[in-house]
């Protein structure tokens, strides 16, 4: 099968309405071959399929990881380098993807976490400092979607890499959706230092829509808040 032909039947699949068989369907083709096709689909503009693809890229990627890891590796340096001024690309889609191939497999996570969690983090006068910090708003957005993703599967992790640290100055972002995504990753974490930041935030009318376990939630930043706040009491 030709690489248009598979790329011409994922873009189709992405257009279903229930992730769980996309899914399915995707895993009939070689995960070096989804992959492949799907570069192009998470930073496209439609919201359903790029989503869509970045968990399925996730999956593909942990797939090519059980098969051949260094060829996984190549995918995950590929989207550090999309993500790098040098590139001259963007890196639409690669913090998410990223996290969620960290999410299904362990030793991606191990590997590569902290790559992502440095670009939360600016770099200091110290020469062994690893920060790369984003400053673009909508990369931000994808970067803070990838820690929340995280800070559902792999907390300990996050933790143990210093996230608690990283996260709570994002509850001051200008912008809405970051806000909503820290005070989401702040209860997962069990962030107890961010809980005034929190209710000063459950106010906060400002919405978003939020791409969880394949589904779209329209939300608001407040109602985030306010969510993290009753986990942190449980």
């Amino acid at each position: 099968m030709s690489g248009r032909t598979i790329k011409h039947e994922v873009l189709a699949l992405l257009r279903g309405p229930d992730l769980a068989a996309v899914m399915a369907s995707m895993r009939r083709y070689p995960a070096k071959a989804a992959v492949n096709v799907l570069f192009s689909a998470i930073c496209r503009e439609e919201p359903h399929l790029r989503w869509y693809a970045v968990s399925c890229m996730g999956d593909a990627v942990a797939r090519l990881a059980a098969e051949a890891m260094e060829e996984a590796r190549v995918v995950m340096r590929r989207f550090l380098w999309s993500l790098n001024d040098e590139s001259g690309g963007i890196g639409w889609g690669a913090p998410e993807s990223m996290a969620e191939a960290m999410c299904r497999h362990d030793g991606l996570a191990g590997e590569y976490i902290h790559m992502l969690l440095s670009y939360m983090r600016e770099d200091g006068p110290e020469i062994c400092q690893d920060g790369n910090y984003i400053e673009h708003p909508l990369l931000q957005r994808g970067l803070l979607w990838g820690v929340a993703r995280l800070s559902g599967c792999r907390p300990r992790l996050l933790i143990d890499k210093g996230a608690g640290a990283d996260i709570p100055p994002y509850l001051h972002a200008k912008d809405a959706t970051v806000r909503g995504l820290a005070a989401l990753a702040a209860g997962n974490l069990h962030l107890n230092a961010t809980e005034a930041a929190l209710r000063a935030r459950v106010d906060d009318p400002a919405p978003l829509t939020l791409y969880w376990d394949g589904q779209f939630r329209a939300t608001t930043v407040g109602a985030l808040a306010q969510s993290a706040l009753e986990q942190m009491s449980e």
